[in-house]
């Protein structure tokens, strides 16, 4: 019979035999929304009233359990039930409780099932506690059921990497009891079998909280274990600490008290700054894909994708491209030009099969996919062109000549360029509403930023495509306008010059680079210099020689370096000594010989800097230029530079992003440092004026990202 039902988000149902049927219903993943969490509250206290009710089955609808929690109550006052209260309610039942789990069990999701009384999973099911990816740990629970079930190493690295489980690991784990094969079983009907298994036992159900964790005695070693592993990614961040803390107390404490001392420290977790910063990353990532050409475009077909270039950068696209399933054709201007391509690419599989990240046959099946030519003639019938030849642009413009003579109406045609205007890329064509710019992070394999540059002429449906691509090479992409750099590379070269000013008023590369790293960056930006190639810099700045604007100050620290033949890493040297092939550089006395000397020749008598201080020069150079490009309309929104920085740029994702941080810093204090810094540079510190105008309305970046 069914039974009348408060929360529309969950039905109940009571089926032959005494099993009521719940069934979890808030498309389009059954987040764990207030309605859903008073609606299983509820199901729960009818099943204890209701004599006919031997047993409950929780079962979700939209082919998914739970995948967590409900976003759209993030930065919203708690309404109760908390979760807390309703995976205890399940446990505490009377009745044995089954969950079949079939899609999605994320977070909360996870916690739900983790305190029923059995668990059966079908192959589709995805299980995991990903919390710590915002900042958080699993608050209901399930620091302290999970290492009951799967044991403790397993339940830690759950937990500390935010992964998930496929079924069939799920069971040989432990955190799932059983898995269903039989794909012609509907969910009720497995649950519902299972429910009436444990009805017909002699011994009631043994609740999660009444066991213990499995190997007791050695369980903090293995905790201690997980953490060294996972210490270097967690380092400077807040919640991890804690999830160990909890999953400590599973051991120490009687689960009541170690679920008193969960709840406590996921609260702080929630009124942590870090997870505001990773909370806003989360929604950021998904809101850059939202821009003006998608409403009101359709997509082009592309089927089939030519590649022109077969260097470091051309095989990464093509490895990317690959790797989503699609053809690939690689062109380039001779046979040896083509074998090396072929080997770059090739390259890049033989490392996974050594590393055991493919198989051969996986390999050999990719590499079906891939065709190379020396004839532009043969990309007559191609439906999509990306560019990936040297950084200059009449090169590119002759590469896009005869992408124009050869190529059909209707393909879009893509640069790869960091720096060049495509405007001027476009105007080599008889099309230019069929030019854009796919500007790919390297290894691009590897890297999932991916800048969607939008020339003036290019018609909205290219800009989907684009889009569509990004999502197809499973890439974040981000909107940006032309200009010089682009969104990332534009701020770049804003906060470098300012990093720059730091050398040659008194701090050390190295004084830099330890500050920059302590902030959260995985390196310096003179390390990142000689990671990339100091002579490629080094060409930008002459590039831009002509053009250089006469007031903004010029630092010639970095062209003495270059100008030695020291290019970094792929020299042995650059601001760092690279002794033997090392990967990690070694600070070059040489090197402070050329800064001291250059610092004699402009009169500065350096003056030391602290760490803090690097940080608000750093800091404030990034987000000032970050402002003058939505001044511009080269970002369409904060969030959009945020999200380039974080995935281009290594900016610690726990701080949100620039824009995030200024706003979590305060504008207020960013202008005030601005200012400050103006006294002894006006032309490079001047603050922008959006800025000054948000601080004067008391608003901030958020305020833009159009989501208030």
């Amino acid at each position: 019979m069914e039974l009348e039902n408060e929360a529309i988000a969950v039905r109940t149902k009571v089926v032959d035999g005494g099993i009521m049927v719940v069934t979890i219903s808030n498309p389009p993943v059954n987040a764990l929304s207030v309605k859903v969490r008073q609606g299983l509250k509820d199901a729960l206290s009818r099943a204890q009233n209701d004599p006919q009710v031997v047993a409950i089955v929780m079962v979700g609808d939209n082919g998914n359990f739970i995948a967590g929690a409900d976003i759209r109550e993030f930065g919203q006052p708690p309404q109760s039930p908390s979760l807390p209260e309703v995976t205890n309610a399940i446990e505490a039942s009377a009745k044995p409780v089954v969950a079949v789990i079939e899609g999605a069990a994320l977070g909360g999701g996870l916690e739900v099932a983790l305190a029923a009384h059995f668990r059966v999973v079908l192959p589709t099911a995805r299980m995991g506690l990903p919390e710590v990816n915002l900042g958080l740990l699993p608050g209901a629970g399930g620091t302290q059921r999970a290492p009951r079930l799967m044991g403790m190493k397993a339940a830690a690295d759950l937990m500390l990497t935010g992964r998930h489980l496929q079924s069939n690991e799920a069971v040989l784990l432990g955190l799932a009891d059983s898995i269903v094969l039989d794909s012609d079983q509907d969910l009720v009907s497995i649950g519902v079998a299972c429910a009436r298994g444990l009805v017909g036992l002699a011994k009631p159900v043994v609740r999660t909280r009444d066991r213990e964790v499995p190997n007791k005695d050695s369980a903090l070693d293995e905790l201690d274990e997980v953490w060294r592993a996972n210490a270097k990614k967690a380092e400077g961040l807040f919640s991890p600490k804690k999830i160990v803390e909890c999953l400590r107390a599973s051991v120490e404490l009687p689960f009541d008290d170690a679920l008193a001392l969960e709840r406590k420290l996921f609260v702080e977790c929630l009124n942590s700054p870090q997870r505001a910063g990773l909370v806003h990353a989360f929604f950021a990532e998904r809101e850059v894909a939202k821009v003006p050409e998608i409403e009101k475009a359709s997509v082009r077909p592309y089927q089939r994708i030519a590649l022109i270039g077969g260097g470091t950068m051309g095989a990464g696209i093509a490895v990317s491209v690959l790797d989503s399933g699609l053809p690939v054709m690689m062109l380039e201007r001779d046979e040896a030009s083509i074998a090396r391509g072929r080997a770059n690419v090739e390259k890049v599989y033989d490392a996974m099969v050594e590393k055991g990240r493919i198989s051969r046959d996986v390999r050999a099946a990719k590499l079906s996919n891939f065709s190379t030519s020396i004839d532009f003639n043969d990309l007559a019938d191609i439906d999509l062109v990306i560019e990936a030849v040297f950084e200059d642009l009449e090169v590119k413009k002759s590469v896009f000549r005869e992408l124009d003579r050869v190529c059909k109406a209707g393909a879009v045609l893509a640069t790869n360029t960091s720096y060049l205007d495509i405007d001027l890329i476009a105007s080599a064509t008889s099309r230019p509403q069929d030019v854009i710019g796919l500007h790919f992070f390297s290894p691009a394999n590897i890297m999932k930023l991916m800048e969607i540059v939008v020339p003036s002429a290019t018609s909205a449906d290219v800009v989907a495509t684009a889009f569509s691509l990004a999502k197809k090479l499973k890439k974040i992409p981000v909107r940006a306008g032309i200009c010089d750099g682009f969104i990332g590379n534009r701020i770049l070269a804003a906060y470098k010059q300012a990093a720059d000013y730091l050398m040659e008023d008194g701090a050390s590369p190295y004084e830099i680079d330890e500050a920059v790293r302590a902030f959260g960056f995985p390196m310096g930006p003179f390390q990142v210099t000689d990671l990339a190639g100091g002579d490629i810099s080094w060409a930008a700045r002459k590039r831009r020689a002509p053009t250089r604007d006469k007031r903004l100050r010029y630092v010639e620290i970095a062209d003495r370096i270059c100008e030695n033949g020291w290019f970094g890493q792929k020299t042995g040297r650059g601001f760092y000594l690279y002794p033997n092939g090392a990967r990690i550089g070694a600070a070059d006395p040489e090197v402070m010989q050329i800064v001291n000397a250059e610092r004699a020749k402009k009169g500065i008598r350096p003056r030391e800097f602290s760490s803090e201080e690097i940080m608000r020069r750093y800091v404030a150079a990034m987000v000032n230029e970050g402002a003058k490009i939505l001044e511009e309309g080269i970002a369409l929104r904060p969030l959009d530079i945020d999200v380039v920085f974080l995935h281009g740029y290594g900016f610690p994702r726990f701080r949100g992003g620039p824009m995030k941080y200024a706003d979590m810093v305060g504008l207020k204090t960013v202008l005030a440092d601005l200012k400050e810094f103006q006294k002894d540079d006006e032309f490079f510190w001047k603050p922008a004026q959006l800025i000054e105008t948000l601080v004067d309305e008391a608003r901030d970046f958020e305020s833009l990202n159009g989501r208030r």
